[in-house]
């Protein structure tokens, strides 16, 4: 097998609070620009983001697709005009908290479904406020899709998610997050939030190149996530990370370093993981 490739992904989300001189915030032009500048293979936003097709036309920098949906209808379309902006991996945030996981199940099997019928790659993600919001929903959901059409969803994990849901510590990452190996090393898209079992994200830095404690507590499990991807199929030899930091709304503080600047140093040391795991693989 070739070598394989690390996509890293930013997400437009990190640059919100990005402005111009005057007030105004970034355009989508600007924030892909600034993406493609700091050395990141491509970007995510949702699909209907103003300005995102002339951007990336602009730039050349790869896409991987974002929509939610709450019921089938909303599949083919939403699935359609992603794969028209480019064929990155696809992400879906799927119906909500108190959807019932039979429910859950059905519409994921038609998500995956109609996915493959138009040759995408689109992965429901583990998150809050979605069908996927707790481990034990999520594992219903993906057992239950395999025993329906006889192959696992693929997944998405967000592993700040359940990590703050199970109030794990450090020293239980691996072993808690990682309750379904096969189903991780499944994917092409994964988004690593930096986290820890009390918040759903910690700064990465201290403002400069300088690693913050929580993350520094992190580094081992990103590390093993690397591994044991890079210890399976490999679907596609392509793994798509997302230095996935959100920025002053809700998921920063407002004593936090800035998202962008975070974003590009989680990058940064993502890529240095990656190197390590793939010298050792």
């Amino acid at each position: 097998m070739s070598t394989p490739t690390l996509v890293l992904q930013a997400n437009l989300w990190s640059l919100t609070n990005q402005q111009n001189a005057d007030g105004t915030d970034w355009s989508t032009l600007q924030k892909i620009e600034a993406i493609q500048a700091a050395g990141f293979d491509a970007c995510t936003t949702g699909i209907g983001a103003p300005g995102l097709k002339a951007a990336l036309t602009t730039t050349g920098l790869r896409y991987g697709g974002f929509f939610d949906a709450g019921k089938v209808e909303h599949f083919a379309p939403r699935i359609a005009a992603a794969l028209e902006l480019d064929r990155g991996p696809i992400n879906c945030q799927l119906a909500d908290h108190d959807t019932p996981v039979e429910e859950a199940i059905e519409l994921t099997a038609e998500l995956m479904a109609e996915a493959d019928r138009q040759g995408a790659e689109v992965h429901l993600e583990v998150h809050r406020d979605t069908c996927t919001e707790t481990p034990e929903k999520t594992s219903a959901i993906a057992a239950g899709v395999k025993a329906r059409t006889g192959k696992y969803p693929r997944i998405n994990y967000d592993f700040s998610h359940p990590a703050s849901v199970k109030h794990l510590g450090p020293q239980n990452y691996v072993e808690r997050l990682f309750d379904n190996i096969p189903l991780f090393q499944a994917s092409t898209l994964w988004h690593m939030r930096p986290f820890n079992g009390h918040h759903c994200q910690v700064p990465v830095t201290d403002g400069t190149a300088t690693h913050s404690p929580e993350y520094l507590e992190l580094r081992p499990f990103i590390r093993t996530a690397f591994d044991r991807w890079l210890a399976g199929p490999r679907p596609g030899n392509t793994f798509w990370v997302c230095p996935e930091v959100g920025p002053k709304i809700g998921y920063g503080l407002s004593c936090f370093p800035d998202s962008w600047h975070e974003a590009q140093e989680l990058g940064k040391d993502l890529r240095v993981l990656w190197a390590e795991a793939l010298a050792e693989a």
